[in-house]
């Protein structure tokens, strides 16, 4: 074997491992694991994964009414008749927003911020969508805004932020319950939890 063709096969092997690092808490030797794993025992998998991959990035957008993740232009739940359109939940991801709706006592709609405000990151106001949320509350349904970002001091500062800047408008302010532990990130935290927060919010 020519020892070029030996080089592409480990740069393309550096590759694939470098390409799962990208994966939240994957460190170098998960990330070398993985790649050996699927090429070794399951490259089957592994073509699904590339493929699935593939159309997920080519058919998920964002809804342009709560910026969630969609393949329409207005996701299922924007667009369910039967959503409370007077209540509006804000949410750091779509995992919280799933988070939320898997403790079936939220019948309202949400905002995904896709993030939180944090300076150091360059994560201003513009890059979480909070020119969009103003559209979106002030088109004239919404009563009462649920902040529900997380309990970290970005999330609380990314809530207090929002707080401040809807207060001119004619609407209620609330934000979950203290029953989500502090520091705690939604999508980790059990579900009576969450459902016991957002019935028990609170005035921001």
């Amino acid at each position: 074997m020519s020892s070029s063709g030996q080089l592409t096969r480990v740069a393309a092997l550096d590759a694939l491992i470098d390409a799962l690092r990208v994966l939240p808490g994957v460190g170098p030797k998960s990330a070398a694991r993985m790649a050996f794993h699927l090429l070794q025992h399951d490259r089957t998998g592994a073509a699904r994964l590339a493929e699935s991959l593939d159309q997920a990035l080519a058919a998920i957008r964002r809804c342009s009414l709560c910026n969630t993740y969609t393949e329409q232009e207005i996701c299922a739940t924007c667009s369910d008749p039967r959503r409370d359109r007077r209540l509006l939940c804000v949410v750091e991801s779509p995992a919280d927003q799933a988070a939320v709706e898997q403790t079936l006592t939220y019948a309202g709609l949400y905002f995904v911020l896709m993030g939180h405000l944090s300076p150091l990151d360059g994560m201003g106001p513009k890059d979480i969508g909070m020119d969009l949320l103003m559209q979106r509350v002030q088109g004239g349904d919404v009563e009462e805004i649920i902040l529900a970002t997380n309990f970290t001091n970005e999330g609380e500062a990314t809530a207090h932020v929002i707080a401040e800047t809807v207060r001119s408008l004619d609407l209620r302010i609330s934000r979950l319950a203290r029953g989500v532990p502090a520091g705690a990130e939604l999508e980790y935290v059990d579900l009576g939890t969450i459902a016991r927060a957002l019935m028990d919010r609170r005035g921001a």
